[in-house]
């Protein structure tokens, strides 16, 4: 029989969920160990609120289920965290919560109706995405004589070209996209996936010239950097995209009343392949999804589709013809 006593402190799982599970036996991204800890940061400090306990005076027991309702609540009503941002540090408690039911067999109770807590459901907005004529012209909006606008207008492209995240793009280094030979981008996606993006002559053609700007930079620097050669944060690429936008809106004005984020920039690119006739399949590959399931959104915001489809049904009052089958055999089938 198991000895409750020798059972873990929650301090000494939540350190093990750390480093032996998370970090050696899962092998998670850097930003995935981030984005835990930082659940974990904002759970001690409410709990510390709440019920007075130091962090490493508190039991496991104590994340019962009215205990993590109150800290989901306190994220949506006090931190103003939307259901996303809920649901995502509902997701990395959970992780915690099953890890550690294996080691406390006397939290199991409370662990198991914590675990009964659904995730919260959201309305989805339709998917924004450029037309483009819209997409060319941010393209092409940066000062192509300038550093930071020659360096916009590689970043834009390769972004619309390949569809990455932004986080995977302002992680590239210089020898990550290849411009001779077989052109493609070597891309690490999320979970350390890596994916290889084919590019289009005139994306390889700015990388080029911009590689030219960089000459001396060894192939581990980043190849977009900041003014200082550090890595560009999205808040950066955020910052540069909305200038080109603002130059983009005099030919186009309607670009001014949008709100365009760079992954607006991804989702017209899942957009232009899927009105091109290229298949959900190749399109998940391409984005680096998980499964083709996650891009069926796609087919639900492109509104040309559905009025092609559309097009291709008869009115209600339309008169239909008789079926008549063509011979012998098709009769016969057609009346069993």
């Amino acid at each position: 029989m198991t000895n409750p006593t020798s059972m873990p402190t929650f301090s000494t799982l939540l350190q093990r969920f750390f480093v032996e599970h998370l970090g050696h036996q899962r092998a998670v991204s850097p930003r995935t160990i981030a984005a835990y800890r930082d659940t974990f940061r904002l759970l001690l400090s409410f709990a510390e609120s709440k019920i007075g306990k130091a962090p490493t005076a508190l039991a496991l027991v104590d994340l019962d289920a009215q205990f993590i309702l109150s800290f989901l609540d306190h994220l949506e009503n006090d931190r103003k965290n939307g259901a996303r941002s809920r649901n995502a540090r509902w997701a990395a408690l959970r992780s915690f919560l099953k890890y550690a039911a294996h080691y406390d067999l006397t939290a199991l109770p409370v662990i198991q109706q914590a675990l009964s807590i659904p995730m919260k459901r959201f309305d989805k907005p339709v998917l924004g995405f450029l037309s483009r004529p819209e997409m060319q012209a941010i393209l092409e909006a940066p000062d192509p004589q300038s550093w930071a606008g020659q360096r916009d207008r590689a970043l834009f492209s390769l972004m619309y070209n390949t569809g990455a995240r932004v986080s995977e793009v302002i992680g590239l280094r210089v020898g990550d996209v290849v411009i001779d030979g077989t052109m493609a981008a070597h891309i690490q996606g999320k979970g350390r996936k890596e994916r290889s993006v084919p590019l289009w002559r005139s994306t390889a053609s700015l990388i080029r010239g911009w590689k030219r700007r960089l000459e001396g930079v060894g192939d581990d620097r980043f190849l977009f950097p900041s003014r200082s050669g550090e890595r560009m944060t999205r808040s950066n690429v955020t910052q540069r995209l909305k200038l080109a936008v603002a130059t983009a809106a005099e030919p186009h004005p309607q670009l001014a009343q949008r709100s365009i984020s760079p992954h607006t920039v991804r989702h017209t690119t899942a957009m232009h392949l899927l009105q091109a006739g290229i298949d959900v399949t190749v399109i998940a590959l391409w984005l680096g999804h998980e499964s083709p399931a996650t891009t069926h959104m796609y087919l639900q915001a492109d509104l040309s589709m559905k009025e092609r489809t559309l097009e291709r049904l008869q009115p209600i009052g339309a008169r239909r013809g008789r079926y008549r089958p063509p011979d012998q055999l098709m009769q016969f089938l057609q009346s069993l």
